[in-house]
């Protein structure tokens, strides 16, 4: 039996969409998914990126989708990797972040959900404030294991509730309240 969804979640990151689909449903939206490569344009801006994303991605698949965009930001390397955190996973990854960073380790997560069907293009942001850990902590995906909330002592990649306090839940959340009333 074919499984009707409220819309689509489109990455190349299945790690992501596992996450936002347990958010979703808890909030009330059955969450599909399209695995998909969008082109990422370069931009300074996490909001730029996806809406461009968010656009790419209703080109190709003619759904209603969300997609998500997100960025790790350390304040004492001004801001640094913010939009490009991807890639700096990719070349350097967490040992990389951690050789660079002295002794101020705030940084924060911000997470853009983007929507877009034939009529609306909209946005929600989610942030949470934290620092940087001295060491891996955990086995988790992406920077979970070097990034440590405020008023906590554990990493993502060592917490059980991560998905009820991320800026990923705290995304979802603001665009579940608008969607599900427009």
């Amino acid at each position: 039996m074919h499984k009707s969804f409220d819309l689509f979640f489109v990455s190349s990151n299945n790690h992501k969409y596992q996450e936002a689909k347990i958010i979703l449903d808890s909030l009330g939206i059955n969450l599909g998914f399209f695995k998909s490569n969008l082109e990422e344009i370069q931009s300074n801006s996490l909001h730029n990126i996806a809406m461009a994303k968010a656009r790419d991605a209703f080109s190709k698949f003619k759904k209603p989708i969300i997609i998500e965009d997100d960025g790790l930001f350390i304040d004492s390397i001004d801001g640094f990797p913010g939009p490009y955190s991807s890639y700096v996973f990719k070349t350097i990854g967490n040992k990389g972040i951690l050789n660079l960073l002295k002794n101020n380790r705030k940084a924060n997560f911000i997470s853009i959900i983007t929507y877009c069907d034939k009529t609306n293009l909209q946005s929600f942001e989610g942030k949470l404030n934290g620092k940087i850990s001295k060491t891996l902590k955990g086995k988790g995906w992406g920077y979970d294991p070097i990034f440590i909330p405020n008023n906590s002592v554990k990493t993502f990649a060592e917490m059980n509730n991560k998905n009820e306090l991320s800026h990923r839940f705290k995304a979802l959340k603001k665009f579940s309240k608008w969607y599900l009333h427009k």
